[in-house]
């Protein structure tokens, strides 16, 4: 039987083939490129200034070209991308024969997380410029990565004390061992393990005084800044938060943020920054019930951009439901409640701070003599003083959205389907359910924005003709790099990086 046979390793080759002829002209690897050239770096903060004494350093658009194409092949740790650089034709192209060590490559990531992230809003530009950002319907929500840091490097007040405990109970153990102990090779063993003892009680007395502090709840040792969390059900892990905002007509995330919080105080925060990427507030943005908060509310409300969050349920029942706080009717004009049993519930006008978690809200209480003569007493409630009914200061907001929220039930399905697109497509398909790095939010921050530059260039080139992609970042890559930066030198005015939209209107008809 004959077989394919290959060539001979030890034959000569009489027609050499040129590097670049090795990568097709349909290659991504070659809108990679154009992409990275197509970008004023200096203005983004990546360092451009380097002494001219010692060994020349490698330029940031190189670098940047190895992580983009390392994330969208799944490929985050330097030293496997520093291995690719030698045996990848791909990458031998990309970086021109170049070999970094892989302490320059995590060093480049660890140095430029706020310029990483401004590469971030690049890509975003780039799919407003092709409309792929309808900036009409959007969906916020977070995942949690894990970090760097195991449960059992992880510590918190009780858990620390619980060691402690066991500290003391096996240092009485020792102390009365060797007190009983003869000769003196079994007291020197048993002063070895009282010395092991008290050095682990040192390292938890510090980590109780820096939690003291920190003012913190818990304390990482391998990666300080993150924090053991609910990742689903009751399982935690030691994680970050990204919270993300996407776009719902191609699921293209426009914001994401890097936070060890939950969800509860996130909203206003990402609303504001949404209205300031989208340039207006003509927008609907929709959130699950975790980010239910009035404060939150009060935020959105203030920017005046319309929010719709799903509604929890309740959190305790009355004896019988019948009689839970959403069959008491409220009367504005009157500012009073009244019963299922008809009666009022009035209130003496004074606010009350009510605590919850790290966040104070102001609250009136309602409540009414009549409750002590009401035969529905007991199917009430069950404090003895009868009910009282707590308002919020923000409940005319939260009341808006239980309105909006039910007049938009079929827009709010959407939700799920527009979020967690890209979280699906990083977690699962592409194994980015960790963070890479340690020793820090900033450093994880890089590493999160390379992921989401990564996908929004994943979502362009697979949405935008290559040809018409290629012959605009050429065009960007050719012209505007060079006019921009003879305009800085002499003109002296311009200050708004390259990829501002929209993008000028010659340059836009030149690359049709």
């Amino acid at each position: 039987m004959k077989f394919i046979t290959g060539k001979n390793r030890q034959q000569v080759a009489v027609y050499t083939q040129c590097l670049d002829e090795t990568v097709a002209q349909d290659n991504e690897i070659r809108l990679i490129d154009l992409f990275v050239d197509s970008l004023q770096l200096s203005d983004f903060g990546f360092a451009m200034d380097f002494i001219e004494n010692g060994r020349p350093a490698y330029h940031p658009a190189d670098l940047l070209k190895l992580f983009i194409y390392g994330y969208l092949n799944r490929m985050r740790s330097s030293r496997v991308l520093e291995k690719e650089c030698t045996r990848n034709i791909e990458l031998m192209w990309l970086l021109k024969g170049l070999v970094p060590d892989h302490n320059t490559i995590a060093n480049f990531r660890k140095d430029n997380p706020k310029a990483i992230r401004k590469v971030f809003q690049a890509t975003v530009a780039l799919a407003k410029h092709f409309d792929l950002i309808g900036g009409k319907l959007l969906a916020g929500d977070s995942t949690k990565l894990r970090a760097q840091n195991s449960k059992k490097n992880n510590f918190n007040p009780k858990k620390i004390e619980r060691h402690l405990l066991y500290i003391d109970n096996k240092l009485s153990e020792y102390n009365a061992a060797l007190a009983l102990a003869d000769g003196d090779e079994n007291k020197k063993i048993i002063q070895e393990h009282i010395d092991t003892q008290n050095k682990r009680k040192d390292f938890y007395n510090d980590l109780t005084k820096q939690l003291e502090e920190s003012g913190e709840t818990q304390v990482s040792t391998s990666d300080p800044d993150s924090r053991q969390m609910i990742t689903r059900n009751n399982i935690t892990e030691v994680a970050y938060s990204v919270q993300t905002t996407v776009d719902a007509k191609h699921n293209i995330p426009i914001d994401y943020k890097l936070t060890n919080e939950n969800d509860s105080k996130a909203m206003g925060g990402m609303v504001r920054r949404a209205k300031t990427i989208l340039k207006k507030d003509d927008f609907t943005l929709l959130y699950d019930k975790g980010y239910h908060t009035g404060s939150e509310f009060a935020y959105a409300n203030a920017l005046d951009v319309e929010v719709i969050v799903a509604i929890p349920k309740v959190a305790s029942h009355a004896p019988d439901v019948a009689f839970d706080v959403e069959h008491f009717r409220y009367d504005k004009e009157k500012d009073c409640y009244s019963c299922p049993e008809g009666k009022l519930l009035t209130t003496n006008s004074n606010w009350y701070n009510k605590s919850r978690g790290k966040s104070i809200n102001k609250v009136k209480h309602y409540k009414t003599n009549a409750c002590f003569t009401c035969p529905a007493f007991e199917r009430c409630t069950k404090n003895k003083n009868g009910r009282l009914i707590e308002r919020s200061e923000h409940a005319d907001l939260i009341e808006a959205n239980k309105q909006r929220m039910n007049a938009n039930k079929e827009i709010y399905r959407k939700r799920q389907a527009i979020v967690e697109h890209p979280f699906g497509i990083i977690k699962r398909q592409w194994g980015f359910y960790y963070v890479s790095t340690k020793k820090g939010i900033n450093r994880a921050a890089a590493d999160v924005g390379l992921i989401f530059v990564a996908y929004n260039l994943r979502r362009i080139f697979n949405l935008v003709d290559i040809n018409v992609l290629k012959k605009l970042l050429k065009v960007l890559a050719l012209f505007i790099v060079d006019f921009f930066a003879f305009l800085k030198r002499f003109l002296g005015f311009l200050t708004l990086p390259i990829f501002n939209n929209p993008f000028p209107l010659f340059l836009q008809n030149f690359a049709k």
